[in-house]
């Protein structure tokens, strides 16, 4: 794929389909919703070799909230991380093309690192709600890349190098999200499908560190979710952090008008600056 990005100042905003035009694993057409996409975000002051995050909206796998694309992106932008904004395949599509659009993102994003002034090696990964769920299959569901692959993105491997789950979905066993299940898997959710996607099952030393945030109080995704997986992460041995609020509602994003839940943001990019992410809030 050529170098669609030849200037970081006309990237931002610029939307890059992750693969050739008609060349989309599994595509069902060629509109807007069947071309998953990269929308940059590159943060102006820094350095070359800075870290990277692709940030995956929530919207039940049904939709793509845009509170949790572009405003979360400009936040990253800020603690001097390029971000980038995945519009990743929505019901009707089904697994596995969500996380294909995922994995490619990593894939191109270590591709392009030195075009870009990316850090290869600091390439992390967030999301929400569902988009959360995505997030964490990528953190579970990787692979080192296919060195024979004609396709020079295919050769990347799509581990991430951060997880970042924000009332993240996690599991389709007792505390599942209902409709996040159903537009993902399908009805009825095939049960090795259940149970190989949900990501408190999957988790291995080899797992990314992860941050997580939740409210106790989520009606939507029960907290639960994160629970699960900072329960994995901690028998694997996987360094997180794990920050549960007493109440707020599903879905606040940046929650900037909570004056509790909104000091997520802050948590967080400490957390990112103690693992390479970024210089930290200031």
């Amino acid at each position: 794929m050529p170098d669609q990005f030849p200037a970081r100042a006309r990237a931002a905003g610029v939307p890059l389909p992750l693969w050739p035009e008609g060349s989309v694993p599994g595509a069902r057409g060629r509109e807007d919703r069947d071309v998953p996409r990269l929308t940059a975000h590159f943060a102006p002051e820094a350095p070359p070799g800075s870290a990277a995050v692709v940030v995956c909206p929530g919207g039940g796998y049904a939709g793509l909230a845009a509170h949790e694309g572009a405003p979360v992106a400009h936040w990253l932008n800020a603690l001097g991380i390029h971000a980038f904004v995945l519009q990743y395949r929505v019901a009707p599509y089904l697994h596995p093309c969500p996380l294909s659009d995922a994995q490619r993102a990593i894939r191109t994003l270590r591709h392009h690192a030195s075009d870009w002034g990316l850090a290869a090696g600091h390439v992390g990964i967030l999301g929400f709600s569902a988009g959360g769920h995505l997030a964490s299959t990528a953190g579970t569901h990787f692979d080192a890349g296919q060195p024979a692959a004609a396709d020079a993105i295919e050769r990347q491997g799509c581990r991430p190098d951060a997880l970042i789950l924000c009332y993240a979905v996690i599991t389709f066993g007792q505390y599942r999200h209902e409709g996040s299940m159903h537009n993902l898997l399908g009805r009825p959710a095939p049960e090795d499908l259940r149970t190989s996607l949900s990501n408190e099952l999957q988790v291995t030393a080899q797992t990314p560190p992860t941050f997580l945030w939740h409210t106790a109080d989520d009606a939507g995704v029960p907290v639960e979710n994160s629970l699960l997986f900072a329960l994995a992460l901690r028998r694997a041995g996987v360094p997180f952090g794990l920050h549960v609020y007493e109440r707020g509602a599903h879905g606040l994003g940046l929650a900037e008008h909570d004056r509790d839940v909104g000091s997520w943001t802050e948590r967080c990019g400490t957390w990112l600056a103690g693992h390479g992410f970024g210089h930290g809030p200031r």
